[in-house]
């Protein structure tokens, strides 16, 4: 193997390890802890002993994902980033995962002879794609969530005249439709069942799905219960809204189409014709590289880039 592959190898290895290392030693311990290891080794106790022997045993066999744990644990909305979407891993679990492919894309780009720069950018889009994964699926479950929506919101209103009670309403939505509205109200069912007010039950729905529709259905239900009215009719309204909401933002989507290809089109273009001159004249391309003014003209593109999306991105994103 080429010499250059093993150094390059093993400074990816060591700046690793380097990074897993200062996560640990910042990583704290809780008084508790702390506590029952000193009784352990001071004597003070066989209930100290069993669980210092049982806290060390734990941390020696999930070292990594305790860190990761502890690195998670800085980010606040990361759960509930999770949670919406759904998730099928953990989140120490998808972070070694987004590791794994930074190492192996970065490890292929070296394979392949890429340009010293790209490696890192290798890297950079190994460790970027899980996350594309899950934000597409965190979008996919709100949009389903948003299109399910007027239908239960019918279905609680024909409950609620034939007699039955919001809180059997929403049974009746978690047991007859689909996920993922279905689960929702199941838990918003299952917290008022065990004595959370029903307002809160649904205002803890809207934290999970931050959508502006359900924020309506919130609000009129928290109103109703204080003011009174007919909730059924409210429903019924609010259900109508949103359908018509639906229906403009579907010709407001036609109606951009053609921007939304466009941008897609001027953004993808240089980056599959750099390539594509890199596979026909490897030196060529390398020129922007090997010289000052050719690494210039890379940063001004990529500043062009970003801006061109920003605009395009405001131009067919149309609120409704």
């Amino acid at each position: 193997m080429d010499p250059t592959i093993i150094v390059m190898i093993s400074a990816f290895v060591g700046v690793l390890a380097l990074v897993f290392g200062v996560g640990f030693a910042f990583k704290g311990r809780s008084d508790s802890d702390l506590e029952a290891r000193l009784a352990a080794f001071t004597g003070n106790g066989a209930k100290g002993n069993k669980e210092a022997a049982e806290s060390i045993l734990r941390d020696g066999m999930t070292t990594a994902q305790g860190m990761l744990g502890g690195i998670v644990q800085r980010f606040e909305n990361l759960p509930m980033f999770f949670r919406q979407a759904d998730s099928p891993l953990k989140i120490e679990h998808f972070l070694l995962l987004c590791g794994g492919l930074a190492a192996l894309f970065g490890l292929v780009a070296v394979i392949a002879h890429a340009p010293g720069p790209l490696v890192p950018v290798a890297g950079i889009m190994g460790f970027g794609l899980p996350w594309l994964w899950m934000m597409w699926r965190r979008k996919s479950r709100l949009g389903r969530f948003e299109k399910q929506l007027p239908d239960a919101l019918e279905l609680m209103s024909r409950a609620l005249r034939s007699g039955h009670s919001l809180a059997s309403g929403l049974n009746v939505v978690a047991s007859e439709m689909p996920a993922p509205i279905s689960v929702e109200f199941r838990i918003v069912y299952d917290e008022q069942n065990l004595g959370i007010p029903i307002e809160q039950a649904l205002r803890n729905m809207l934290t999970r799905i931050p959508n502006m529709d359900l924020q309506f259905f919130v609000t009129a239900v928290s109103i109703q219960r204080q003011a009174g009215g007919d909730l059924a009719e409210i429903l019924n309204k609010i259900s109508y809204i949103v359908r018509e909401r639906f229906k403009i933002l579907g010709q407001v989507k036609a109606l951009t189409g053609e921007g939304r290809i466009s941008g897609v089109v001027l953004m993808g273009l240089p980056i599959a014709l750099f390539f594509a001159v890199y596979y026909l004249n490897p030196d060529y391309v390398m020129l922007l590289f090997n010289r000052e003014i050719g690494r210039q003209m890379i940063t001004a593109a990529i500043v062009a880039q970003i801006i061109g999306a920003v605009v395009i991105k405001k131009i067919v994103d149309i609120k409704v």
